[in-house]
């Protein structure tokens, strides 16, 4: 049975860049081709992948089995990790690990949201984070049950540590399952806390439960000198 799980956000990829400055330029799209699940990683991406790699390298001897998110992203973060770390593990993926889908909204900045969708703003309002589920696209409840059914399966399935690399709200909303968050706790937290990329946040099981040990920390990124990319990665309205 799983003791320490650490789970990792993907680096930085084309699709936060493109992301940011469509924000910062005021636009309502947000230019980007691929589709969510074919996103690469930047340059500054591999090269934080691979400064995760470092620590895979210091803390593999812990991790006995690992998981990946089918989306290229976090895929090619997890290969590039391993290769730096020279670990022979052969990860999982598990489609339930994808990144939350956001439908109608997806590829539309918060401008865009409320210009082109301004009936669908209000309901977000509304309805708020937690259940707010875009026309073709997912609330955090939907993406907190099938991380539900991800959690049952693995955690007893493997023993001693394990590791997930996935994406923004994937991390966000394991954490809040494992130390049972409820809504308001969780949106507090959310508010107040960024998944970085190529970050790691470590929880362990005790004898009352599981507790966080460290959310996001990005200090093997700094050591290594890479550029820690500080980006929201809202699950509401941009690819994570």
């Amino acid at each position: 049975m799983i003791t320490d799980l650490w789970l990792t956000r993907h680096g930085e990829s084309i699709g936060n860049v493109a992301a940011t400055a469509a924000e910062r330029d005021g636009l309502d799209v947000i230019a980007l081709e691929e589709r969510d699940a074919d996103v690469p990683l930047s340059i500054t991406g591999a090269e934080q992948a691979r400064a995760f790699g470092s620590w895979l390298g210091e803390n593999g001897a812990r991790i006995g089995t690992a998981w990946v998110s089918p989306y290229l992203r976090a895929q090619q973060t997890l290969s590039l990790a391993m290769d730096e770390s020279g670990m022979a593990l052969v990860p999982l993926t598990d489609e339930r690990l994808r990144d939350r889908e956001l439908g109608v909204l997806d590829l539309l900045t918060r401008r865009g949201v409320e210009r082109l969708h301004p009936g669908e703003a209000e309901r977000r309002a509304r309805l708020g984070k937690y259940y707010h589920r875009p026309p073709g696209g997912e609330s955090w409840v939907d993406v907190r049950l099938r991380l539900r059914s991800f959690l049952a399966d693995a955690l007893p399935a493997a023993d001693g540590g394990g590791l997930v690399v996935a994406h923004d709200a994937v991390v966000m909303l394991i954490v809040s399952l494992l130390t049972a968050m409820n809504e308001s706790e969780l949106l507090e937290f959310a508010a107040a806390n960024t998944v970085l990329n190529a970050s790691v946040t470590h929880v362990r099981r005790g004898g009352t439960g599981w507790e966080l040990v460290a959310f996001s920390d990005v200090s093997h990124l700094r050591q290594e000198g890479a550029d820690v990319t500080v980006h929201p990665g809202s699950p509401d309205v941009q690819p994570e």
